[in-house]
């Protein structure tokens, strides 16, 4: 079992206490504090899950991540979902565009399962991708088209989620295969 450090305790404070302060709208004493209590309470329920390891090179806390790096990849993702959005509503709109939907397998060398996770649920938040699998280092994605995977293909989106726990840069994916079926 891992001991929480103070600095994630206190960095998921505050990171819950932000959400509740934007999806509430309120910002009365009242509300306020009903958001501290309810982040406390939630802390408290989830000690347990969060001091539990799940695999061998789990992260101890939060200080493996570069903060900074974070806040950029949060805004590079957002307009990477929008880009992506974007793409997906012209397929719809316009439905004879070639739909090309392809499997993608590919292997990854990321410094933990957390940093694996964050790339599975990016590639999941874009529109047109969705991660299939994720076993030790090899990914399962789908894809829409073409352009759907090619933020993968390039090894953009892998390298900005290394970039979150490492100022190395180096190439993340390999042994990439492409099944491809037309709809």
């Amino acid at each position: 079992m891992n001991k929480l450090s103070f600095y994630s305790l206190v960095m998921s404070f505050i990171a819950l206490m932000l959400f509740w302060i934007i999806m509430s709208g309120f910002f009365t004493v009242f509300h306020l504090t009903l958001g501290a209590l309810s982040v406390v309470g939630i802390i408290l329920i989830n000690y347990k899950l969060k001091t539990h390891r799940f695999y061998d090179d789990d992260m101890d806390d939060l200080k493996q991540v570069r903060f900074f790096r974070a806040v950029y990849y949060f805004f590079w993702m957002a307009v990477q979902i929008m880009k992506a959005g974007f793409h997906v509503a012209l397929i719809i709109l316009r439905p004879k565009l070639p739909i090309e939907t392809s499997i993608m397998t590919f292997k990854v060398d990321l410094p933990s399962a957390h940093a694996k996770m964050i790339l599975g649920n990016s590639i999941t938040l874009t529109p047109g991708t969705l991660t299939l699998d994720i076993e030790g280092n090899n990914f399962t994605v789908h894809a829409l088209d073409k352009y759907s995977y090619q933020g993968i293909l390039s090894d953009e989106m892998p390298k900005e989620v290394l970039k979150l726990f490492e100022k190395e840069e180096r190439a993340v994916i390999s042994d990439v295969k492409i099944t491809t079926s037309n709809a």
